[in-house]
């Protein structure tokens, strides 16, 4: 069997962010050396215990989690709650975790596990606003090249923004983050709304995991419910977009992806557009890329690939 694949999953759940880690914790070929929460869809003490609650939905105690970052690098919270519900994780009633959160801040772990491990063996998955990544790379320079890559979902281009006009809401919520990680010279792949968008769950594909007929299956079906009753009203869609697990899918089976390479620039200065990520698809500007940014997929293959590895669970 082939050497599984180093990942820290930097997360702030969410329901997508949770179907992402079961989708991980169902993969045989990623080693998550560690799981990092962050503020964002809801403040840190819920997403912190969220992580948790999922590690343990999945029989995965074992899984270390550490709380970072309480609030952006500059800029005031901005949560989902309407979203996700208050919890985070509204749908199911999963009961509070018994494993323990780790005493060690979020961004020391990140700084001490890319200096300790073998350089170019860790990849980042990013699937919540930047800022635990942020302060580590400002923390300490030297883990920047010996990240492998970082796999993020965040930004949109087509697409425009979900939470402004411009702006999809992991960039909104810290944009300074961002811009110190799409600066950094890290190898990045952006899974923006122009790919998550073409990834809508719909009642049939909600279904077949309640037929799992396991506590996994079932959870992941009504938080799917909770979670999509905001985007169909907003979107007309059946079933809304799976943004998160579209970062580990391409870990697990790249080849569901077509992007290319482009320089994404972070807006930072300007209230209108905050956090648009500006993506350079046609190269006018001739600056060099800086992340492999998706644009299409094969949703019918994700789902599929969600389907059987949730099933293992």
């Amino acid at each position: 069997m082939p050497q599984s694949r180093k990942i820290i999953i930097d997360t702030d759940p969410g329901q997508d962010d949770a179907v992402a880690i079961l989708l991980a914790l169902g993969s045989a070929e990623l080693e998550i050396v560690g799981m990092t929460a962050v503020a964002g869809n809801v403040p840190l003490r819920l997403t912190e215990k969220n992580a948790r609650k999922i590690c343990e939905l999945a029989g995965r105690p074992d899984i270390k989690v550490y709380a970072g970052a309480i609030r952006p690098l500059a800029r005031e919270l901005v949560t989902a709650e309407e979203v996700h519900g208050e919890t985070g994780l509204n749908g199911p009633q999963l009961p509070e975790p018994t494993m323990e959160l780790q005493a060690q801040y979020a961004v020391d772990f990140i700084v001490e596990t890319l200096m300790k491990e073998e350089s170019g063996t860790i990849t980042l998955c990013a699937l919540g606003p930047l800022t635990n990544i942020a302060l580590a790379l400002i923390r300490e320079p030297k883990i920047a090249p010996r990240i492998k890559e970082i796999v993020l979902m965040g930004g949109g281009f087509f697409e425009g923004g979900n939470v402004t006009p411009t702006s999809e809401f992991n960039i909104y919520v810290d944009p300074h983050a961002a811009d110190v990680v799409f600066k950094s010279g890290i190898p990045i792949v952006m899974m923006p709304l122009d790919v998550t968008h073409k990834a809508l769950t719909t009642a049939k594909r909600t279904q077949a995991y309640r037929k799992l007929g396991t506590r996994v299956g079932t959870a992941t079906a009504e938080m799917l419910e909770f979670f999509e009753r905001f985007d169909e009203a907003k979107y007309g869609t059946d079933g809304g977009p799976l943004h998160d697990p579209c970062v580990i899918a391409y870990l697990l089976k790249p080849e569901l992806f077509r992007g290319r390479n482009c320089n994404v620039a972070v807006e930072t200065a300007s209230e209108l557009t905050m956090g648009m990520t500006v993506i350079d698809w046609w190269g006018v500007t001739k600056r060099p890329s800086n992340a492999m940014v998706m644009r299409d997929i094969d949703h019918d293959a994700l789902f599929a690939l969600l389907l059987e590895r949730l099933g293992r669970l």
